[in-house]
């Protein structure tokens, strides 16, 4: 009955990963659109699906600690390297200037 070989297991595990990012880093993304946030949902479940049927599972596998390493890269080691806290994303100015984004959460315009 239970079985991990199927795609609904990696769409499980992608779904659930996607949750738990949104659930611990949802304020990095306050400022985005919220069609934009779920089509990046969308997007990244899609991509572990087409992953498993054209790679294999094992490439899944490699796929999802890939994003895993890239989000502890930027979060443990390059926001605090840049001033700002990885875990909260504090002091907000700072880390809203690195993404080039004015106080208000919209982007800067750059030609000013």
């Amino acid at each position: 009955m239970w079985r991990t070989d199927t795609y609904w297991f990696d769409v499980a595990v992608a779904a659930f990963l996607l949750m738990l990012g949104h659930l611990y880093f949802g304020r990095f993304e306050e400022h985005r659109p919220r069609w934009r946030r779920l089509a990046k949902s969308l997007l990244g479940i899609a991509l572990v699906v087409g992953t498993t049927a054209f790679f294999g599972r094992r490439w899944t596998w490699v796929l999802i600690a890939l994003v895993a390493v890239g989000v502890l890269v930027v979060h443990g080691w390059w926001l605090p390297r840049h001033g700002v806290n990885g875990w909260t994303g504090e002091p907000r100015e700072r880390y809203l200037e690195l993404r080039g984004l004015g106080p208000d959460g919209k982007p800067r315009d750059r030609a000013g």
